[in-house]
């Protein structure tokens, strides 16, 4: 099932299981005051069915939010507005491949990578933490949060306990983690009161030795739980996958009777709850959703949930996912914004939806709630017109040289960014790229001949053959960039690049000089600017501007085709003109008094334009 699915399921029809919710075991009412993180051990329990903090009754009302995708100097005004809504939980996922990017090298302090310091900023405000730290955690994340160099292993089984490979680098993982984790867990005075397991397994595997064989491993490590799994009924149901003992949280369904007679005396909730959805580039417009009315049942039922997401923030860098079919068809990018049409938008403002939450939590509880922090400052920057800096082609570093096309991941170590291929094709006829991946532009002779998108979407133009005019030079160059690699189901081994043969009328064309192009800051930063007109698309543009206070802001890239942008060094994201996105959320850390810069990657542009500022996204 696409998980697109469980929208439908809860936007469309969001009581449609509620006929008959008496349970077996009444919900209990949570108690009028609730304990509160506060540096002494408490005892969180699962128990007849029921979650129980120090022995009470206790309902979860969490809202998830993501440290790496939110500017760390927002991460205490983000929590706060979760707090002042009315939740005591917030839920977060970590993202493996943030943490290690390459084998056996870790980063917990960098930029918002210090989840430890997210954990406590949640204690120091009175909120609990439900930890879901992978090693898969979907997200429409990069990978689902797996490392992209495991793509590197030619035949490697992820989330497959039978692969000693896969399992070695969990090991790895959880070697690393554990220890961070462990002090923080309530029953040691930290703000976590249960550890996820893993994700949505039943959309991938039936192997429930696997998730048997994570819970024993966070054992090993000290990590006692409680643990709880997280997926759709359906799924499960089918799958077989229940973890016994673990706490249930269903993915958008709502049918807990049905669930409970799976989870037994363990506690069944609403692992994710979706007051908004998802948004692919090529979408007809942002994705919404409608959630009240399940709220407001859950909150007179006293059950325990997750608001997935209450804040979603951005997908910075190259952190954007992709969704597809199991069979790799229907291969749809997320963009790079993550607002999701959360009641927290994406630069932390409250929405009218967040008012409504607010008011029905209120009213629950009977109580007057804490008054939303003020929203962080923002900003329009002055009138930018980027213009031609540097060129892809004058910067090009040494080839290598292949037969035949490899997966990035396989040829060059490489995750992200962009391959060149480039060798003699004279004459004219028909170029067939095989299994592009995922987007590329197409020259010969130095002209521009058309693109390939493995994307299909309303205004673009259906992946095929393209016909290569007659040319006195001989040189064919097919740039491929790459999006996100997919991130849910059963499509997991999405490697990049050109992964199938190249042929002109029929005949493969073998001999390449392949290029890797990662895009990497160092690489950035050593570019050698043009030295004349420019004479092809491929371009990189540059756009100063001076400051004299600093402020969140949109980027408005509506005048571009497809590219990234760079700001002081720094990778806010991908745009690209089909949209539905145009403007990119710039938060205030990357900006200074003084002098900024700019930089654009473009993949047709060969003019400068100008980059608009906005206060909100669009």
């Amino acid at each position: 099932m696409q998980r697109r699915d469980f929208l439908r399921l809860t936007a469309l029809t969001p009581l449609l299981a509620w006929g008959s919710q008496a349970s077996a075991a009444a919900v209990p009412t949570t108690p009028a005051v609730e304990p509160k993180p506060d540096g002494r051990p408490h005892r969180f329990a699962l128990s007849r069915q029921h979650f129980l903090l120090d022995g009470q009754p206790f309902q979860i009302r969490s809202g998830e939010m993501h440290p790496i995708r939110i500017p760390a100097e927002h991460w205490e005004h983000r929590i706060r507005m979760a707090k002042a809504m009315g939740l005591n939980t917030i839920a977060i996922y970590l993202m493996w491949n943030a943490l290690e990017p390459q084998p056996g090298v870790f980063d917990f302090h960098s930029g918002n990578r210090d989840f430890v310091r997210f954990i406590e900023c949640c204690a120091q405000n009175g909120m609990w933490v439900y930890l879901r730290p992978g090693p898969y955690i979907c997200g429409e994340w990069d990978f689902g949060g797996l490392p992209p160099y495991l793509l590197r292993t030619p035949d490697i089984r992820v989330r497959d306990r039978h692969d000693a490979r896969y399992i070695q680098a969990v090991s790895r993982y959880l070697d690393a983690i554990a220890p961070r984790i462990a002090p923080l867990m309530a029953s040691r005075g930290g703000p976590i009161l249960m550890v996820q397991v893993e994700n949505e397994y039943a959309s991938f595997g039936s192997d429930l030795g696997y998730l048997e064989q994570l819970r024993a491993m966070w054992q090993e490590r000290g990590i006692d739980g409680p643990f709880s799994i997280s997926d759709g009924l359906g799924q499960i149901r089918k799958e077989k996958t229940y973890l016994p003992g673990a706490a249930l949280g269903l993915d958008g369904d709502t049918d807990f009777n049905a669930a409970q007679l799976i989870a037994g005396e363990a506690p069944v909730w609403m692992g994710e709850g979706y007051p908004g959805w998802l948004t692919h580039w090529g979408d007809a417009a942002f994705q919404r959703g409608e959630f009240a009315d399940t709220l407001r049942t859950l909150l007179a039922q006293g059950r325990s949930f997750n608001l997935y997401v209450v804040h979603g923030g951005t997908n910075f860098g190259f952190g954007a996912g992709a969704n597809a079919n199991g069979d790799y068809s229907q291969f749809e990018p997320v963009i790079t914004s993550y607002d999701y049409g959360a009641p927290i938008n994406e630069q932390g403002g409250a929405t009218a939806e967040y008012h409504r939450f607010r008011d029905m939590i209120a009213a629950h509880l009977h109580a007057t709630l804490p008054e939303p922090p003020p929203a962080p400052p923002v900003i329009s920057l002055p009138a930018l017109q980027a213009e031609p800096w540097a060129s892809l082609w004058d910067n090009l570093p040494a080839p290598k040289r292949v037969e035949r096309p490899q997966a990035n991941e396989l040829l060059f170590a490489q995750d992200h960014g962009m391959v060149l291929y480039r060798r003699a094709a004279t004459g004219s006829g028909s170029l067939d790229v095989g299994d592009v991946r995922d987007y590329a532009t197409v020259f010969h002779g130095g002209r521009y001949v058309g693109y390939l998108s493995r994307v299909q979407k309303p205004g673009l133009q259906p992946l095929g053959p393209l016909s290569l005019p007659e040319s006195d030079e001989a040189t064919l160059d097919i740039l491929v960039d790459s999006f996100g690699h997919i991130g849910y189901g059963q499509a997991m081994v999405d490697r990049k690049g050109i992964l199938g043969a190249i042929r002109l009328d029929g005949q493969t064309l073998g001999g390449w000089d392949a290029y890797s192009l990662p895009l990497e800051t160092a690489w950035l930063e050593g570019l050698k600017p043009l030295s004349g007109a420019p004479t092809r698309a491929g371009l990189f543009f540059r756009a100063g501007f001076a400051l004299e206070a600093t402020g969140d802001c949109y980027l408005d890239m509506r005048a571009w085709d497809k590219g990234y942008v760079w700001v002081n060094g720094q990778l806010l994201g991908r745009y690209w003109r089909i949209g539905p996105q145009h403007r990119l959320y710039c938060p205030a850390t990357w900006l200074r008094k003084g002098h900024n810069e700019i930089i654009v990657l473009d993949m047709h542009r060969t003019e400068g334009a100008p980059i608009g500022t906005a206060t909100t996204l669009g």
